[in-house]
């Protein structure tokens, strides 16, 4: 069985927009600029007043990794898979997988998918055609 993050009240309204297809980004009120990972900090500017945005969902990878030693046993059956940062159109970093059978490239588009894993909903991205 593979883990399973915890959500915890900072982080649960981005969990639960994963459950209806969907990714959320704090955004601080401050200086205007969005980041990934949820936090309750501004890592930009640190202030505390930070509100939810949803994200577009598109990107490009910025860098990626082909994983052929799996990160432990529950993952043995995945290997291969692509791992990759993907830079959000709003701006954040975000590390997460690559579906598809695409060969992956730095600077690729690429659009979300999701992926449900128990009770959990995570987001993936899969090439753009074109």
């Amino acid at each position: 069985m593979k883990p399973s993050p915890i959500a915890d009240p900072g982080t649960e309204p981005y969990w639960e927009a994963l459950k209806q297809r969907r990714i959320l980004l704090k955004r601080c009120r401050s200086c205007e600029k969005p980041h990934f990972y949820p936090r309750e900090l501004c890592p930009h500017c640190y202030s505390d007043d930070l509100d939810w945005v949803e994200a577009s969902g598109k990107g490009t990878v910025y860098s990626y990794t082909v994983v052929h030693r799996p990160a432990g046993p529950a993952y043995a059956d995945d290997v291969p898979y692509t791992v990759a940062v993907i830079e959000l159109a709003e701006g954040p970093r975000m590390m997460s997988w690559i579906t598809g059978d695409d060969e992956v490239r730095i600077g690729a588009h690429v659009k979300a998918t999701f992926v449900t894993v128990g009770d959990i909903v995570l987001p993936m991205f899969e090439p753009v055609s074109g």
